[in-house]
């Protein structure tokens, strides 16, 4: 019977998930099933669900979530993704394609304001894309450029995923918030490099000779014709030091406060919040733009809550079953090794981030692949980074990649195809898979920065 219960509840979970229920809801239907299957006690299945909510949502760390959100929102209102990329293409100017290089570093510095790769590809299709456009970059190269860069969002701390995976494993926040820097880092250093030696070899790319010299146009001036070179007025570099200065100090000083435990990770979020606001006021955000921020985060971490305390409940019928152990026996028995596994793992991730959103594969997955990862001898830290990162990968695979659709939805241009997005794409999938090799070979490159962090604590 036992056996029954634990092919039907992945079963009945996968067919509605796939059949287009939402996440929430088929963890919760699978759930409730799962435990009526072992116990047949409608009334126990009651007490069981109204005492694990009880215990999910008084959990004083769930108030990360929409705090961290307020205060990415907040930052996004005033403006932030245009400061922070006008800011890299001033410093990306003697490189070559450096609209391309201020793109990935201005993604990068923006996923330490939102964490949200969605937020981050909608923004820079309306700020980068048009500046690339205006200098004869390639199409598919700049759209690619975009879309790829997005996926630091997820990578790069504070984000939503590595918040969602902390709660699920009951991994420290602040450690891996710390465990993303170096590989974030490393990724976006590889991106640059492609971008860099991909120009080198074909200038048509970056717009070649059609391209203007990058210190003769500002981002957001009129390109009236390739011929052009007279110097245009340009920002104040103090000015656009200011003007970001101050939000990369918040964001830095929130994320130093946690990872030196000067405050838990929500105390940090919610001084972050506040400081957020106050920033946003200063550079004239309205009293109905605030309250739209509000809602707007509300409307978002809302269902985000109810997804974990839905997985945490679908986690708890896992344990109660033995689907884990099984489905760890399994696995070790196919004789495929600690590498065939996580190769296994990583697959399906790829698979799944071609179909549904990243929120919804890490409450699938996370549940039952963790444990089996520690019991294989991953090291936690470094086996959620990979995990990330496999999942980021998803979002950039066709044929369902969500950060393409949404480039080509935010750029409003219907004469470009979906192919030519995820081609321009590929590139950044492969830098991302890369990354995930190094860390599974050396997970010391995730794992340096915590261990460094318990070492001076």
């Amino acid at each position: 019977m036992q056996s029954f219960d634990m092919i039907a509840i992945v079963v009945v979970v996968l067919g509605l998930v796939f059949a287009g229920v939402h996440i929430a809801i088929a963890l919760g239907i699978t759930a409730v099933l799962g435990i009526y299957l072992m116990l047949g006690d409608i009334e126990i299945v009651r007490t069981f669900v109204a005492n694990t909510a009880y215990e999910a949502l008084r959990d004083y760390v769930f108030a990360v979530i929409p705090l961290f959100m307020l205060m990415g929102d907040f930052l996004a209102k005033c403006g932030a993704a245009r400061d922070l990329y006008t800011l890299a293409h001033r410093f990306s100017r003697w490189l070559p394609a450096q609209l391309a290089v201020a793109t990935i570093l201005s993604n990068a510095l923006f996923a330490f304001v939102t964490g949200v790769s969605i937020a981050a590809a909608a923004a820079f299709s309306r700020i980068a894309y048009p500046e690339m456009m205006r200098y004869g970059y390639q199409r598919g190269f700049a759209l690619g450029c975009v879309a790829g860069s997005a996926c630091l969002g997820m990578l790069i701390p504070p984000s939503v995923l590595m918040i969602v995976w902390a709660v699920l494993t009951e991994i420290s926040i602040g450690k891996l918030f710390l465990a993303g820097v170096i590989p974030g880092m490393l990724t976006a250093g590889g991106m640059i490099a492609y971008v860099v030696i991909a120009t080198i070899v074909n200038p048509e790319l970056a717009g070649g000779r059609r391209r203007v010299s990058a210190a003769a146009v500002p981002p957001g001036a009129d390109v009236a014709s390739p011929a052009m070179s007279a110097p245009e007025s340009e920002e104040p570099l103090g000015r656009v030091l200011g003007s970001t200065g101050l939000v990369v100090l918040l964001v830095l000083g929130v994320l130093s406060a946690i990872w030196f435990g000067v405050c838990t990770p929500t105390e940090g979020a919610g001084v972050g919040a506040v400081g957020a606001l106050v920033l946003a006021l200063i550079k004239g955000i309205t009293w109905r733009e605030v309250w739209q921020v509000i809602l707007s985060v509300g409307r978002t971490s809302g269902p985000l809550l109810l997804l974990l305390f839905c997985a945490q409940l679908y986690s708890r019928v896992l344990s109660m079953t033995g689907f884990t152990e099984a489905a760890k026996l399994f696995l070790v028995g196919t004789g495929l090794g600690q590498w065939g596994v996580l190769l296994v793992m990583v697959a399906i991730w790829f698979v799944l981030g071609c179909l549904i959103d990243s929120i919804s594969i890490i409450l699938l997955t996370v549940p039952i692949f963790a444990p089996i990862a520690v019991q294989l001898g991953f090291d936690p830290v470094a086996f959620a980074i990979i995990g990330i990162l496999a999942v980021e990968c998803g979002l950039l695979t066709p044929p369902f990649g969500l950060l393409v659709f949404t480039v080509k939805a935010a750029i409003s241009d219907a004469s470009v195809p979906l192919s030519e997005i995820f081609i321009g794409a590929m590139p950044y999938w492969v830098v991302l898979l890369l990354v995930i090799v190094a860390i599974a070979i050396f997970p010391q490159i995730a794992t340096f920065l915590p261990n460094l962090g318990m070492k001076a604590g």
